[in-house]
């Protein structure tokens, strides 16, 4: 898995170097995006959010539009999605990197094509206590569910491996903590 890592770790950056815009969707091949696993102090459960755009349960993120600080977009896009209120970074380093494959689709009545979301995810922590809240025009619903259930809950088949990686990255981290 590490080697994966190095190689896509590899491409990401070639792309960067070759490529403009890569931090802005204007780059309609391929730009950057990022993610984060939000979890509890236990390292039990996660927020997964019903994404209106793949009908689906899935975790949080969104595009840097120009922000070239990937732990501070994932924060960003954690409370915008959620409603959180208290996040803070479990470690301030990605845990995963993954080229994403986005089929096709509309985005508020414009046509956005096939396209790969260079993704860089964080490990963020939460407050079960605090409300979550839905953010109308991204998802239908937020909820806190066991990390065990991240590549259950999902209906896209392609990133059922993406949660079972973020499952293993987050109990090795957990053993680091405990």
């Amino acid at each position: 898995k590490d080697l994966e890592e190095k190689i896509t770790k590899n491409i990401i950056i070639d792309f960067i170097k070759n490529n403009g815009n890569v931090l802005s969707r204007k780059n309609m091949i391929a730009h950057i995006t990022t993610s984060a696993f939000i979890i509890n102090q236990n390292f039990t459960k996660t927020v997964f959010a019903f994404h209106n755009i793949y009908n689906s349960w899935a975790w949080i993120g969104g595009h840097n539009d120009g922000n070239d600080n990937c732990l501070e977009v994932a924060i960003k896009e954690a409370r915008e999605e959620t409603g959180l209120k208290t996040i803070s970074p479990v470690t301030n380093e990605a845990i995963m990197l993954d080229i994403l494959s986005v089929d096709a689709h509309y985005k508020n009545g414009k046509f956005i094509p096939d396209h790969l979301h260079l993704n860089i995810t964080y490990l963020l922590f939460g407050l079960e206590n605090e409300q979550l809240k839905v953010k109308k025009d991204e998802n239908k619903a937020v909820k806190w569910i066991d990390i065990e259930d991240m590549p259950k809950i999902t209906n896209e088949a392609k990133m059922r491996p993406i949660y079972e990686k973020g499952l293993t990255r987050i109990k090795e981290i957990k053993k680091g903590f405990i």
